[in-house]
């Protein structure tokens, strides 16, 4: 009896060791400010309308005004091939036959490349042309920068934004890059690219010495540069998102120190530090890292800087928030204070990218970022013609004829920024195409080809389910050069009451272990199942193997050695 006694006593003792508890939810307080079902409601298919964006886009055939959007590049630069070039808005005056076929962006060609193979589209092979072999001409190695850059030489360069002056134009076409890189690692020539990159941001950040203070980095000459263009310490962002990824891909122990040095002088700012987009992917790295290499990086600080919109140097850039005549516009991110609030198609959906994977690493967020998403999702289908009634449009006949469907506005804002639209009511679907080239680029060059082109993020992330307004939305998605790891989902209820919803698990059987509260929530199942979500509360959902063999080490829970919750212990 006491031999009984004393196993029940081990056993209890050993449950208790890896009991569960719920995860106490952390606020992100701008999105405490966002509604809780936003409205007009309503969840286009961005899965979808990343795949007609591809096909329709990518037409050299298409007829109409302003179209095809696409032509060819017989410049060679950086590489002796021929690349495909695609407008960064509907009929700018500087591409297309103009300047040699030279100007087109980075940002455009390779947001549309990643979009649309993150929602299954072959890049590699589309009507007889490798569209991610083309990227390498943005591999400025003719300028000696050896880095992807927004344009392919310096001679259309100044057509346009970045290139050599404004840091972040300069980084974010590497990580853009990189994520490509994960989804297609057998490209050839394109392993030799990436570790260049990763060379190149290693010792770059080795000069810089924890001090980002600078508008840009000539990467020729490898020195910290400052001109008219406000400092961009959050470029450190995108230096350890890059060298990080450059870890997990090749091993090289000095990027992982490269990483945790840029990310520690990110960390290190006293205020916001923001500029454009890539705070949001210091957010990410900090839960990641924190994560996988016990490092202790401060994700709450991050986030603040990403959506708050208190950045000093760019002044307001962050999330916003706001009814405007009716109209939730929470969730877009941008200016917060240019005109009422100014928030970008390509910048929100970009924000995705980093944000929502993060919950992978501390689920901790999984309210936050599910509230979040739940609001850009709602308000992003503004930004399309065919979703924003007219009257809140700046060019509504024009927007229906031309865009066909697939086009949105570059942004939305409160008051427009230009006297010709001063009529408009909030909100305004517009774009700053004719502030580009002032009496010269058409008023249809609002429709931003650049920004619907990132549709894809969206697209690969998120699902609808039965119940109104809980969203599923996928966590391996953009979750790029990641471990090994069992299919993973954010549900966030927004409502006042508890729901069930229907999720299809497919045919194997599964069990469904829930990080949030910490414990297997389905054992067994396959096909449809239910699964219960609080009010107010959320899910992330991991689909582990029936009767697979969990083991605990640290704070990490895995399932036949691949890991499932990073936080399982001390909940």
């Amino acid at each position: 009896m006491k031999k009984y006694f004393r196993s029940c006593a081990l056993l209890f003792l050993l449950i208790s060791l890896h009991a569960s508890a719920q995860v106490k939810q952390q606020p992100v307080e701008r999105v405490n400010q966002m509604p809780d079902l936003p409205k007009p409601f309503g969840i286009i298919n961005y899965n979808q309308l990343a795949k007609d964006f591809d096909a329709t886009v990518y037409n050299f055939n298409s007829k109409g005004k302003n179209w095809p959007l696409v032509w060819v590049d017989k410049s060679q630069k950086n590489f002796p091939q021929d690349v495909v070039g695609i407008y960064t808005a509907m009929g700018d005056v500087r591409q297309g036959t103009a300047n040699k076929g030279m100007f087109h962006e980075a940002l455009a060609t390779m947001g549309a490349t990643l979009g649309a193979t993150l929602v299954g589209v072959d890049k590699t092979k589309q009507d007889g042309r490798n569209y991610v072999a083309m990227l390498k001409n943005y591999f400025n190695k003719d300028t000696g920068w050896n880095i992807m850059m927004n344009n392919t030489a310096p001679e259309v360069a100044l057509l346009g934004g970045g290139y050599g002056r404004d840091w972040w134009y300069d980084v974010y076409p590497n990580l853009l890059f990189y994520a490509i890189y994960d989804k297609y690692p057998n490209e050839p020539g394109l392993d030799s690219l990436a570790r260049t990159i990763a060379n190149k941001f290693y010792e770059a950040d080795k000069i810089l010495k924890g001090n980002y203070d600078y508008s840009y980095f000539d990467y020729g000459k490898m020195t910290p540069m400052k001109n008219n263009i406000c400092i961009q310490p959050d470029a450190a962002a995108g230096h350890a998102w890059v060298l990080y990824s450059a870890y997990k891909k090749f091993g090289d122990e000095k990027y992982l120190q490269g990483a945790l040095s840029a990310l520690s002088a990110l960390e290190a700012n006293s205020q916001n530090p923001t500029y454009e987009l890539l705070m949001p992917f210091g957010a990410y790295l900090a839960a990641r890292i924190s994560a996988e290499q016990g490092k202790k990086y401060d994700t709450a600080k991050m986030l603040r800087w990403s959506f708050d919109g208190t950045a000093i140097c760019r002044e307001g850039w962050g999330v916003l928030v706001g009814n405007w005549n009716g109209f939730d516009i929470s969730g877009t991110v941008g200016s917060t204070v240019d005109h009422g609030g100014y928030g970008f198609l390509m910048n929100t959906y970009d924000a995705a990218w980093p944000l929502v994977p993060m919950v992978r690493y501390d689920q901790s967020y999984a309210n936050a970022i599910g509230k979040w998403m739940l609001n850009a999702a709602n308000a992003s289908k503004f930004f399309y013609p065919q979703h924003m009634p007219d009257e809140h449009e700046t060019i509504p006949q024009i927007a229906n004829e031309v865009s066909k469907g697939v086009i949105a506005y570059e942004g939305i804002i409160e008051r427009s920024n230009m006297d010709t639209y001063k009529h408009v009511k909030a909100p305004v679907a517009q774009g700053d195409g004719p502030l580009w080239v002032p009496g010269k680029n058409p008023p249809e060059s609002q429709l931003s080809v650049y920004g619907s082109g990132h549709v894809g993020i969206f697209g690969s992330i998120i699902k609808t389910t039965d119940i109104e307004g809980i969203l599923q939305l996928d966590l391996l998605a953009t979750d790029f050069f990641r471990d090994k790891a069992y299919p993973t989902f954010l549900y966030y209820n927004p409502h006042n009451d508890g729901k069930a919803i229907s999720i299809n698990v497919g045919k194997k059987k599964i069990d469904l272990y829930d990080t949030v509260s910490g414990k297997y929530i389905a054992r067994n199942v396959s096909g449809n199942t239910k699964i219960n979500i609080g009010g107010k509360h959320s899910a992330v959902v991991v689909m582990v193997p029936a009767k697979g063999k969990v083991s605990y080490k640290g704070s990490k829970m895995t399932v036949n050695g691949v890991v499932v919750d990073y936080n399982a212990q001390g909940k």
